[in-house]
């Protein structure tokens, strides 16, 4: 696999430098700048590449082109956006850029309701809380139509949080949710979050795989011609939030979406953390059943909590995963299908220097670096496995 490491641009408080002194030999970042549905230039392209190749890198995934909102909902005029996002994903392919995550979340992306959840150690990770969460969408942004999406005991759960939580608390939740965290696709006040959701009232689970459907009719044979390959990746967490459909968090949610079009093109990102938060998906099962779809993997872990609807960071080879069987069939799939698969260690614990420091949530330098020498480690102890058993 080729050692990645996920970077936001030169206002990154990880410099290229950084990343070259973790060993990685990839970079995986986009435009960040560049508004959603714009075309990106060609010679911002071309100068992002030059200088990350200047560090003695190489950027070897684009994550992400964000997919325009009315994408989703199928708004009027919403093939503008899918042929500019097409053309964009030719450019990066004609910088050698070949590889493409994107998601295909309704109105946000992943989502975290603290971003400095202290562990036992000291250290502290991100964390989903749905108590949290339901006071939120009940009691700050009041969404219509909540209330018949929680049974009276999680509405009174909900509740004793909401009243637990002082001004300053309930301020920092709300920013959590809707502000955008890192990679993001947009930003929101409660006013215009409440008017995003809106414009879903009439957009079923059905109606949105078929709107997922009409865009890759156009971009999946843009890719294929100019020879990319694109990577769905995982609803984070892998269940509806805020009455929002999602429809990338099982296996038959993937092996749906890869009948739409039979085109290797038309592939997928495993994400381990995120999968994994559902006890019902089989991280390493969901590689060995997509096999040469599988085009990229975000390599972390998550932990469920006493309420299973909960969850947080945990470090890479622990949580609710097998991180050693994912590793071993990735790289299985790697051997059987003579291709090498970028990977990234993601959402790293802030520890040592990390907790003083400024670092993007959930992208701390040490943190991630502890997880990529583990996965580095696993990865060459199960090579050395395969060709040399005990």
């Amino acid at each position: 696999m080729i050692e990645s490491w996920r970077w936001f641009g030169p206002q990154d408080t990880v410099s290229l430098a950084d990343i070259r002194q973790t060993g990685a030999r990839g970079v995986v970042t986009a435009l960040h700048e560049i508004p959603n549905g714009t075309l990106w230039p060609e010679d911002e392209i071309a100068s992002r590449r030059r200088m990350i190749e200047a560090a003695g890198l190489a950027w070897v995934v684009a994550e992400s082109i964000p997919v325009h909102e009315d994408i989703k909902t199928g708004a009027a005029g919403w093939e503008k956006w899918a042929h500019n996002w097409a053309e964009t994903a030719k450019a990066l392919a004609r910088h050698g850029v070949g590889t493409i995550c994107y998601n295909f979340m309704p109105v946000l992306d992943w989502t975290r309701t603290d971003l400095d959840y202290e562990l036992p150690d000291g250290a502290t990770a991100l964390r989903f809380e749905f108590a949290a969460y339901a006071a939120f969408d009940l009691f700050v942004l009041e969404r219509e139509g909540a209330d018949g999406d929680y049974s009276p005991e999680d509405a009174a759960l909900a509740k004793a949080r909401f009243e637990a939580l002082a001004a300053d608390e309930r301020d920092r939740l709300t920013a959590n949710i809707i502000a955008g965290l890192p990679g993001a696709e947009e930003s929101y006040t409660l006013e215009s979050f409440g008017a995003r959701l809106a414009a879903y009232r009439d957009v079923s689970r059905e109606q949105l795989f078929a709107n997922l459907r009409n865009f890759l009719d156009i971009v999946v044979p843009a890719a294929e011609e100019a020879g990319a390959v694109l990577a769905i990746h995982p609803d984070d967490p892998p269940r509806s939030l805020f009455g929002l459909p999602r429809i990338v968090s099982s296996l038959a949610d993937l092996q749906r979406i890869a009948a739409m079009n039979p085109s290797r093109s038309n592939g997928f990102t495993v994400c381990a953390g995120s999968l994994g938060v559902s006890p019902d998906n089989d991280v390493p099962a969901i590689v060995e059943a997509l096999g040469d779809r599988v085009h990229f993997a975000h390599l972390r872990a998550t932990r469920r909590e006493a309420d299973p609807r909960s969850f947080h960071e945990d470090a890479h080879l622990e949580g609710d995963i097998d991180m050693i069987a994912i590793v071993r069939a990735l790289r299985r799939l790697e051997r059987r299908t003579g291709k090498v698969l970028p990977m990234r260690p993601d959402h790293g614990h802030r520890i040592l220097n990390d907790l003083s420091g400024t670092s993007t949530p959930g992208y701390p330098a040490i943190g991630r670096l502890r997880g990529l020498a583990e996965l580095r480690g696993v990865t060459r102890a199960l090579d050395m496995l395969e060709t040399q058993p005990v």
